[in-house]
């Protein structure tokens, strides 16, 4: 038999440019009098600027403000943030999480002592250790709550729950466990049937040619390393091509204001996008989640928000070099930031809940919002011990506005329960903003990345300098 020479490579060897310089950041409160600039000069891998963003996002920090450059072999980005409340990030325990978590040792749960690093290491724990339920399909009025009673009658706890809803399209990932032992469900034939059940539930109001491509239920044990929730959201909807809208749904994305343009800077070789929209949290996330996994790599951005309205600017290649050159290219990707902008927008009324947990929470829950006509665009349920707590986007079934009557009759339904109706706009956002005044206003706000580059990269750059003491 003949050998074959297979050369050795050395499994530290991906971590030697990180271990011969190791990452460094910085937290400075004193350059801006506004914002927290956090600072990353650091070796450069795949995934590297989509992991910073998550940290900073899982914390529920506000980015206002980003410069990224990571051309070549290093990274050094530059973040604004502040807390939800516009303040300066001062607190001892998040900064060194945020130190600890930016860096090469990241996976390290030494040192944490603040709530939101619990938090976050909680949440990891439970999407590892439970059985994760992930489902696709066409969205229609009380699909979650027969999920939910379904789980209920199998005996199914539903540790965390969220759902989103877009252009016609429903997804929602749930982390479950056995209700009497709260473990994982293991047992294979247990998990088959509440698969089966919830196929014949999901798929109820599809045609038999329908199922196999327009919807989609699976069941999973427990896995080290699961994806970010809502990074698996957007992958679920991406999957299911939520981003195809007919002519109705075109015409609501125009009031949705977001827009993306494209152009080459062939000097550079880079394909510039850019991406306007009304501002929220988790924005960047969002497209940066979506420019990662359709395996484009960004090289530099220009991240900004100017009042209600958000500019994005990425020189951005094809992972394997190339721009993007081609009509179909660039309407894919133009369709798909449009989507992941939008997936989190809802302008329906928010209902915030706070209760003692309980078998069957989500199912009683959802049962009352559908036997009062109200359909949800979104939702989010965890449970924490013995407390549960949860944010529902919520709309009437005929498309009017939710009777406060109707509200109060909720909150004497479900029981012992803090329900909240929150009206405040989405974070520098307005509920309703006049498209036809904010188009002037964008218009003089942006500049094109493309034909000033290297001026951009300068002044990019100049935010450095004071990275390494």
């Amino acid at each position: 038999m003949q050998n074959l020479y297979r050369p050795y490579f050395d499994p530290e060897f991906e971590t030697l440019m990180e271990r011969i310089h190791p990452p460094w950041v910085c937290i400075d409160n004193d350059s801006c009098g506004d914002c927290t600039l956090v600072k990353v000069d650091s070796a450069n891998k795949p995934g590297i600027l989509l992991d910073m963003v998550q940290v900073l996002t899982d914390l529920d920090l506000v980015i206002s403000k980003s410069y990224i450059s990571s051309d070549g072999g290093w990274v050094m980005d530059v973040f604004h943030v502040t807390d939800r409340r516009g303040n300066k990030i001062t607190e001892e325990s998040v900064i060194h999480y945020i130190q600890q978590a930016l860096c090469a040792g990241r996976k390290s749960t030494s040192g944490r002592n603040g709530p939101e690093e619990a938090d976050t290491h909680q949440s990891s724990l439970v999407t590892d250790n439970n059985t994760a339920l992930e489902m696709t399909a066409t969205d229609r009025p009380g699909l979650l709550s027969e999920m939910s009673a379904v789980l209920a009658e199998l005996e199914c706890h539903i540790v965390v729950a969220e759902a989103w809803t877009h252009n016609k399209r429903a997804a929602c990932i749930m982390y479950l466990s056995d209700q009497t032992t709260r473990r994982p469900i293991s047992d294979r034939e247990h998990l088959a049937r509440i698969e089966e059940q919830l196929v014949n539930v999901v798929g109820a109001h599809y045609q038999d040619g329908d199922k196999r491509t327009r919807m989609r239920v699976r069941l999973s044990g427990p896995k080290t390393g699961r994806p970010h929730t809502e990074r698996r959201l957007h992958q679920l909807m991406m999957a299911d091509r939520d981003y195809e809208e007919d002519e109705d749904e075109a015409v609501e994305r125009k009031r949705s204001g977001a827009r993306v343009s494209i152009e080459n800077c062939k000097e550079k070789r880079y394909s510039i996008v850019n991406v306007r929209s009304k501002d929220r949290p988790k924005l960047l996330f969002d497209t940066v989640c979506t420019l990662t996994d359709m395996d484009y790599v960004v090289f530099h951005a220009a991240i900004s928000s100017h009042g209600s309205l958000a500019a994005q600017e990425y020189c951005i290649r094809q992972r394997d070099g190339c721009t993007l050159d081609s009509e179909s290219e660039r309407r894919r990707i133009t369709q798909c930031l449009i989507a992941a902008v939008e997936r989190r927008v809802s302008h329906d009324l928010r209902l915030d809940l706070c209760t003692g947990n309980r078998v069957g929470l989500l199912s009683d829950v959802t049962r009352v919002f559908r036997e009062n006509s109200l359909s949800i665009s979104r939702a989010e349920l965890s449970v924490r011990g013995e407390r549960a707590s949860g944010t529902f986007y919520v709309t009437d079934a005929s498309g009017d506005d939710v009777d406060p009557k109707t509200v109060e009759t909720i909150r004497k339904e479900i029981g012992g329960t803090s329900l909240e109706v929150n009206n405040a706009p989405v974070w520098g956002v307005p509920l309703h903003v006049n498209t036809a005044q904010t188009d002037s206003r964008e218009d003089k706000s942006r500049s094109s990345l493309g034909s000033l580059l290297r001026a951009q990269l300068e002044r990019i750059s100049s935010n450095f300098a004071s990275i390494r003491p």
